[in-house]
């Protein structure tokens, strides 16, 4: 049996409940900031450096509440963090993903995010992959998650 691959994340929520994802580039799903951890880097490390690679927003640790592992589909787990962004502390504007990856177009670098926005726990569906929103839906409620930042 294959040892299932894990992704470190942070769920970023604001003052009103909602949660910030970042548009996958060439696809059509918003995401939250989360990616594979490198040989001997602990989960929050992971969660944190995917969090400013792909967003940069920086965060200390201290901030973050250990949600700990949720299945993600068939051969992946994720390893969630959430963090709340206090009023102002984030501009998407300025938000800017510094992690590349050869486009399937034409090869050429580019960036795994480039575009953020701010979602409200009931239209993350018509934003997120399956796998996401089914997370969102069913193990990870974000409404209570809201009441206990």
């Amino acid at each position: 049996m294959s040892e299932r691959s894990v992704s470190c994340g942070v769920v970023v929520l604001d003052r009103r409940g909602y949660v910030l994802l970042a548009h996958a580039t060439d696809t059509t799903h918003w995401d939250i900031p989360k990616g594979q951890g490198e040989t001997g880097e602990a989960p929050i490390d992971t969660a944190l450096r995917e969090l400013c690679e792909e967003t940069s927003i920086e965060f200390a640790p201290e901030r973050m509440k250990d949600l700990g592992r949720f299945v993600y589909r068939r051969d992946k787990d994720l390893h969630l963090f959430a963090a709340r962004a206090g009023e102002g502390e984030i501009d998407l504007a300025h938000c800017n993903c510094t992690s590349l990856f050869p486009s399937r177009k034409d090869g050429s670098m580019i960036p795994e995010m480039d575009a953020f926005r701010w979602v409200a726990p009931m239209e993350v569906g018509r934003f997120a992959s399956r796998s996401l929103t089914r997370l969102f839906e069913t193990a990870l409620s974000l409404t209570e998650l809201h009441g206990t930042l």
